[in-house]
C-alpha cells in the first residue's frame, strides 16, 4: 500500500503578517475597554453621582478628538509601528503608576481626581494610535482583500468588546480596580510584544521641512480637495451624530418601555456585539458587493429601516432580534468606510485621512449625546429614533445622486 503524504496548505506570509498584527491591537484593545469599563462602573458605584459620569465620558472622547488631528500628521510623517508601540507603551506606563499609586490616593475626591487625568493621558495616546493602526492595514493586505480583512478586525474588534465588560465585572466583584488595571499593563506587553514581530512595509515617511502644523492643514485641504474623501467624513460624522437615538441611548430606552431590570440592559448589550461580530464575519467572508459605495448605502439604508422599526416595537424579543441586525449594518458601515478610504486615499494623507476620520466619531457622538439626550426627556424616544431613522434612509438614497460615488 502507498501511503500519500499529505501536507497542509501554506497560509501566505502576508496573511500571517496582517493576522499577527490585528491579534497585537485585539489583547491591546481588550485591556483599554477593560479598564475604561472598570473605571466608569467604579466611579458609578463609589459616587452614584451623574457629574462624576459624565465627566469620565467626556474625558474618553474628547481628547481623543482634539489629538486624532495631530496623530493623523504624526503616523504620516515617521514609522506607523513605531508610532503604535509608543503610544500602547505610554498608555501602560501611566496604567502601571496609577496601579501602584492607588493605595496613596485615600481621599475619595484625589483618588476620582487621578483617575480622571488617567482617562485624558490613555484617550490622547488612542487618538495617537488609532489613525496608524487603521493606516498600517494596506501595508500588509492586498488591495483585493482588504474589504475582507477589515471584516475580520471587526469581527475581532466586537469580540473584545463583548468580553471585556463580563471581565471588568469579573475583576471589580472578585477583585479590586488595582486588578484591572494591571490586566492592561499585561495586554499592553503581550500586545506590543506580538507586534515587534510584524515586518510592516512600505512608505516611511521622514519629517521633511514641514511643521506638523503645515501637514495638518496640508491633510485637511487634501481631504477637502478630494470629493470622495470628503464626502467620505461628511457622511461618516452624520451618520454617527445619527446613531446616537437607536444605539448610545438604547439603554435609556429599553429601561423605559420594557422594565429596567439589569438582564434587560445586559440582553442588549450582548445582541448588538453578537450583531457586531456577526457583520464582521459576513463582510470578511463575502466582502461586501463589488461596488463599495452600493455595501455603504445598503448598510446606512438598512440601519435606518432598523431604527425606525426598533422605535415602533412593542415587543422585547423583537427588539432584541433587531439590535442583532442593526449590529450587522454598523459594522457594514464602518467596514465600507474604513475600506474606501485605504483605497481611494494617497499613501502618505492616510494617517490625517484617518486622524480626520476619528475625530469625526469621537467629536459627532458627543454632539449627538448633547442633542438627543436632553431631546429625549422632552419628545418620546420612540419617534426621536423613527425619525432620525428615517434620515438615514433619505441620506443613503441621496448617496445615488453623489457624482464622487459613482464607479466607486
Amino acid at each position: 500500500m502507498i501511503h500519500r503524504r499529505t501536507t497542509r496548505p501554506e497560509i501566505p506570509d502576508w496573511k500571517r503578517r496582517a493576522l499577527l498584527f490585528l491579534t497585537s491591537q485585539c489583547i491591546t484593545l481588550f485591556g483599554s475597554t477593560l479598564v475604561q469599563m472598570a473605571v466608569v462602573w467604579y466611579v458609578t458605584l463609589r459616587t452614584s453621582s451623574g457629574a462624576w459620569v459624565a465627566a469620565f465620558t467626556v474625558c474618553s472622547y474628547l481628547p481623543q478628538f482634539l489629538i486624532s488631528f495631530v496623530g493623523g500628521v504624526w503616523a504620516d510623517r515617521s514609522s506607523k509601528k513605531l508610532l503604535i508601540i509608543g503610544a500602547d507603551a505610554s498608555i501602560a506606563a501611566v496604567t502601571l503608576a496609577m496601579m501602584l499609586a492607588l493605595p496613596c490616593f485615600q481621599p475619595e475626591p484625589a483618588l476620582l481626581s487621578a483617575l480622571l487625568a488617567m482617562s485624558v493621558i490613555r484617550s490622547l495616546g488612542a487618538g495617537v494610535q488609532t489613525p496608524a493602526v487603521n493606516a498600517v492595514l494596506p501595508w500588509l493586505v492586498p488591495r483585493e482583500h482588504l474589504m475582507r480583512f477589515n471584516g475580520v478586525n471587526a469581527t475581532m474588534q466586537a469580540a473584545v468588546q463583548f468580553a471585556a465588560p463580563a471581565a471588568a465585572g469579573i475583576l471589580l466583584s472578585a477583585g479590586t480596580l488595582r486588578a484591572a488595571l494591571g490586566v492592561d499593563v499585561l495586554t499592553a506587553a503581550l500586545g506590543i510584544g506580538l507586534l515587534c514581530r510584524v515586518p510592516i512595509p512600505g512608505h516611511k515617511a521622514t519629517p521633511g521641512d514641514a511643521s506638523a502644523f503645515a501637514d495638518l492643514k496640508t491633510g485637511i485641504r487634501y481631504s477637502l480637495s478630494e470629493p470622495l474623501i470628503g464626502t467620505l467624513l461628511l457622511l461618516y460624522g452624520l451618520f454617527i451624530f445619527l446613531c446616537v437615538p437607536a444605539g448610545f441611548l438604547a439603554q435609556l430606552l429599553v429601561s423605559r418601555i420594557y422594565g429596567d431590570a439589569y438582564w434587560y440592559l445586559t440582553a442588549v448589550e450582548l445582541a448588538g456585539f453578537a450583531g457586531m461580530a456577526a457583520g464582521g464575519l459576513l463582510m470578511g467572508t463575502w466582502g461586501g458587493f463589488q461596488s463599495r459605495a452600493t455595501t455603504l448605502r445598503t448598510g446606512i439604508a438598512a440601519f435606518g429601516i432598523l431604527a425606525s422599526v426598533m422605535g415602533l416595537s412593542r415587543s422585547f424579543p423583537l427588539y432584541l432580534a433587531l439590535m442583532l441586525l442593526y449590529g450587522v449594518a454598523l459594522t457594514a458601515v464602518q467596514t465600507a468606510v474604513t475600506t474606501l478610504i485605504q483605497e481611494k486615499a494617497r499613501a502618505e494623507m492616510q494617517g490625517r485621512v484617518f486622524g480626520l476620520l476619528g475625530s469625526m466619531y469621537s467629536g459627532f457622538l458627543p454632539i449627538g449625546m448633547a442633542v438627543f439626550g436632553p431631546m429625549a426627556d422632552v419628545i418620546p424616544l420612540r419617534w426621536i429614533m423613527t425619525a432620525s431613522g428615517a434620515a438615514l434612509v433619505l441620506i443613503a438614497a441621496g448617496t445615488t445622486c453623489l457624482p464622487s460615488f459613482r464607479g466607486q
